[in-house]
């Protein structure tokens, strides 16, 4: 994977953007994301397969410019997946350094831990309808700090069921704050029978609304 040896300090980058945070429970918020190249799953509702190969390699040093630049505190490193590559933890601990606070959004099959303390991890949890829950890695469910967040992204009912049974074995891990989210893919179930669904279950989680979708449709990136 490019930008994996350490010695180089460069990371490949697919695109560095300034927009509101339109997930999490940040969602709405001013926020910059850094967007890195690379993905080991391929989901079926995937909405930024541009960002599986490309990129640019970009030195940390620059990305930390680019950061000052835009003069928000709030930063996303994201992907694809970026905790493939090695130097994604150079790039957090010296956004941490700068007091920064960073999000990274990570697919639930790599271990947590690399990305380093302080970050707050947004783990997403794949579900049946991805074609990928099988890559899970469950063992993320005993590395959460109590300021991570869990995702699952819905696309039917099995989906649903699945998160809900999931919700199970992370009541079970003590002593974390278990901020999950319920998302619906767009397009193919709709955000009000998902709300339904919780509210007839009465499930402990947040229904999350992808805001950046609702908000510029027609962008197909950097939004």
């Amino acid at each position: 994977m490019p930008g994996d040896d350490k010695g180089s300090r460069t990371l490949r980058v697919d695109e560095i953007f300034y927009s509101l945070q339109g997930e999490s429970s940040f969602a709405g918020y001013p926020c910059v994301f850094v967007r890195l190249t690379g993905c080991n799953l391929r989901c079926s509702y995937c909405d930024t397969t541009y960002a599986y190969d490309g990129g640019t390699d970009v030195e940390i040093s620059d990305i930390l410019r680019e950061m000052e630049r835009f003069g928000c505190n709030l930063v996303e490193i994201t992907g694809g997946e970026p905790l493939l590559q090695d130097n994604v933890t150079p790039l957090v601990e010296s956004l941490l350094e700068r007091d920064f606070t960073v999000l990274v959004e990570t697919n639930g099959s790599v271990d947590i831990d690399r990305a380093p303390a302080g970050a707050i991890r947004i783990v997403d949890l794949k579900c049946p309808s991805s074609g990928e829950h099988a890559r899970n890695d469950l063992r993320n469910l005993k590395r959460l700090t109590p300021q991570d967040e869990l995702k699952f992204v819905i696309g039917d009912r099995a989906d649903y069921d699945f998160a809900k049974r999931m919700l199970q074995l992370i009541s079970e891990e003590p002593g974390v704050n278990r901020i999950v989210h319920f998302s619906a893919v767009t397009g193919k179930l709709n955000p009000r029978d998902l709300a339904d669904w919780i509210l007839e279950d009465r499930l402990p989680v947040r229904l999350q609304l992808q805001l950046h979708k609702i908000l510029w449709p027609e962008a197909e990136r950097g939004r």
